[in-house]
C-alpha cells in the first residue's frame, strides 16, 4: 500500500474533516467515533452515500471508543503500521474549553493517551492534530510543574521521531465565517512540520478565489437564504415544529454550499426553528431593537432583558459569526427572534447543505455529558472548508 492518500480519522465526530479531506482526494480507510449519533451522521454521509472509506473487514461499520479499539484489534491495527499516510483528529475538548467549565479531572481528557498510543503503533507519515484553545493552557498557572497538555503531545511526537510544529489558527481566516481559533499540530516524519502552516496560509486566497469565494464572509452571506421570512412548512422529522424553506442564493457562499442544487422553495434539511415562548419572542425581538449587535449580552443588561441565562450573543449580520458553541441558546438571529436552527449552524461551518445530520436536535441536563445531539455534533466540528485546505497542503506534504 505504501504511502498514498489515505488517512484514518480518529475522534472523527460528524465526520467534518473527513468531508473536507474527501473533497480534494483523500481516501479514508475507517474513523473512530464513540458516539452513536456522531456516527450515524457520519457514516450517512460518508460511507452510506459516497463511499469515502475502505474500511477493513475486521473493524464493524459502527461507533466505537478508541481505548476498545486499541485493545480489541490490537493485532490487526499493528499492521496497518507504515502503511497509513496520514492520522488526524483530536479527542474531546470538553475538559479543556474555555468556552465551559474547564476541568483537569475530565476523564475525556486521558483520551490524549489514547491518541499518542495509537500513532506510536501505526507510525503515519504525518499526523493532523486538532484541539481548543485551552488545550495549550496549563490547569495550574501557579505551579511550574504543571504543563498544558499540548506540550505532552508535542514531546511525546517529537520522542517518537516527528518534527513537530503548532498554531492557533483563526478558521476565519480560510473562508469560514466564523471566529474561530484552534490549536492546530502538525507531526511528520518527512518535511518540516513548519512547512504546513506556510503553505496553508500562501494557499488560502487563491484556493479560495478559484472558488468565488471570499477570505471574509459575513453572517448574512452565510444565512439570509434560510431566514424565516422565505416560508415555512410542517417539519418533515419533528411533530408540532415547523421547518424553514430555501429563499433564493443572495452570495457566492450560498452558491458554493449549495452546489448549484435547485432548493429555492424546498424544506432544508435540519432547519428546524425553535418553539419559542411569546415572551421569550418578546425579548428577543427587544434585544434585536435595542442592544448592540455582536457583543455578549452579560451582567446588570441581562437583568434589563429579563434573561436568565449567562449570557447570549445578538448576532450581527454584517459581521463575522463568533465562535459557535454546542449550546443553541447562546445566539440570536441577527433580524429574527429565534435562536438559529441546525442548518445555519451547518452553514457557518461550511458543511454543503447536502450533508445531513442524525440523532435527536438538541439535550439538556445531565445528558448533555452522554449525548450528542445535531447541534453538538456541528459545535464540536472542524469545518470542511477548512479541511479542504489543509488537505491539499497534506498531499504535498506526503510527496
Amino acid at each position: 500500500m505504501g504511502y498514498d492518500y489515505n488517512y484514518i480519522d480518529l475522534f472523527s465526530g460528524c465526520g467534518g474533516l473527513s468531508l473536507g479531506l474527501h473533497n480534494v482526494g483523500w481516501k479514508g480507510l475507517f474513523a473512530v467515533e464513540k458516539s452513536i449519533d456522531a456516527f450515524s451522521t457520519l457514516k450517512y454521509n460518508l460511507v452510506d452515500n459516497i463511499n469515502h472509506f475502505d474500511w477493513p473487514e475486521w473493524l464493524p461499520v459502527d461507533n466505537h471508543d478508541i481505548i476498545e479499539v486499541l485493545n480489541k484489534y490490537a493485532y490487526e491495527i499493528k499492521k496497518l503500521e507504515g502503511k497509513v499516510g496520514l492520522v488526524v483528529g483530536g479527542p474531546p475538548c470538553q475538559g479543556f474549553s474555555l468556552a465551559g467549565m474547564r476541568n483537569e479531572n475530565d476523564e475525556r481528557n486521558q483520551l490524549v493517551h489514547s491518541y499518542i498510543d495509537f500513532i506510536e503503533i501505526v507510525r503515519p507519515k504525518l499526523v493532523l492534530f486538532e484541539n481548543v484553545k485551552g488545550f495549550t493552557m496549563s490547569f495550574n498557572k501557579k505551579s511550574d510543574k504543571s504543563k498544558p497538555y499540548s506540550a505532552y503531545v508535542k514531546e511525546k511526537l517529537e520522542a517518537l521521531g516527528y518534527n513537530v510544529y503548532a498554531e492557533i489558527l483563526d478558521f476565519s481566516d480560510y473562508g469560514v465565517p466564523q471566529r474561530r481559533n484552534r490549536f492546530i499540530l502538525v507531526g511528520s516524519l518527512g518535511v518540516e512540520a513548519e512547512v504546513f502552516f506556510k503553505r496553508l496560509k500562501e494557499n488560502s486566497k487563491p484556493f479560495l478565489k478559484e472558488k468565488k469565494l471570499q477570505n471574509r464572509v459575513t453572517l448574512k452571506e452565510a444565512i439570509s437564504d434560510l431566514s424565516r421570512k422565505n416560508g415555512e412548512e410542517q417539519s418533515p422529522d419533528t411533530k408540532n415544529f415547523k421547518s424553514g424553506i430555501y429563499g433564493k442564493a443572495e452570495s457566492n457562499y450560498q452558491r458554493y454550499l449549495r452546489l448549484g442544487n435547485r432548493y429555492t422553495g424546498k424544506i432544508a434539511d435540519s432547519h428546524r426553528f425553535a418553539n419559542h415562548q411569546e415572551e421569550t419572542l418578546t425579548i428577543f425581538q427587544n434585544i434585536i431593537n435595542k442592544a448592540p449587535k455582536g457583543k455578549r449580552i452579560d451582567g446588570d443588561t441581562r437583568q434589563n432583558y429579563k434573561l436568565n441565562r449567562r449570557g447570549v450573543f445578538p448576532l450581527d449580520e454584517n459581521s463575522i459569526c463568533p465562535t459557535l458553541t454546542t449550546n443553541p441558546d447562546d445566539y440570536i438571529h441577527y433580524s429574527e427572534p429565534r435562536i438559529l436552527t441546525v442548518r445555519e449552524y451547518a452553514r457557518i461551518q461550511s458543511f454543503p447543505d447536502y450533508f445531513e445530520f442524525k440523532g435527536k436536535y438538541t439535550t439538556g441536563g445531565k445528558r448533555r455529558v452522554l449525548e450528542v445531539p445535531r447541534y453538538t455534533q456541528i459545535g464540536n466540528a472542524i469545518p470542511p472548508l477548512f479541511g479542504e485546505q489543509a488537505g491539499i497542503i497534506l498531499k504535498e506534504m506526503i510527496t
